[in-house]
């Protein structure tokens, strides 16, 4: 790994370590959202929800799309929702549970 990417690939852990961001990601895993539906479920301000949203779309962690004056937020791929899965996996397996891979 290059300097460069690993500069990358540590940004988007830093990204994705603050809370409230690392909960609107994982919120899209079920498909996209709307601001309004993001602001209600992780119950913070709608112009808090907006920082955290612009910061996520500029690290490639989350896109956007607009429906007419709606705008939902969604993940962009299969990488992030694997990556994030398999982390959430992680820390609800046991702690003594090994794998031999």
């Amino acid at each position: 790994m290059s300097p460069d990417e690993s500069a990358q690939l540590s940004e988007l852990f830093r990204l994705l370590g603050e809370p409230n961001r690392l909960r609107l990601v994982a919120a899209c895993l079920g498909g996209p959202r709307s601001v309004g539906d993001l602001t209600e479920e992780l119950g913070i301000s709608q112009s808090l929800v907006s920082q955290h949203l612009r910061l996520l779309r500029a690290g490639r962690l989350l896109r956007q799309s607009r429906q007419g004056r709606n705008v939902f937020y969604a993940l962009p791929d299969c990488h992030v929702r694997v990556m994030l899965t398999n982390m959430m996996d992680h820390i609800l397996e046991p702690e003594d549970h090994s794998h031999e891979d």
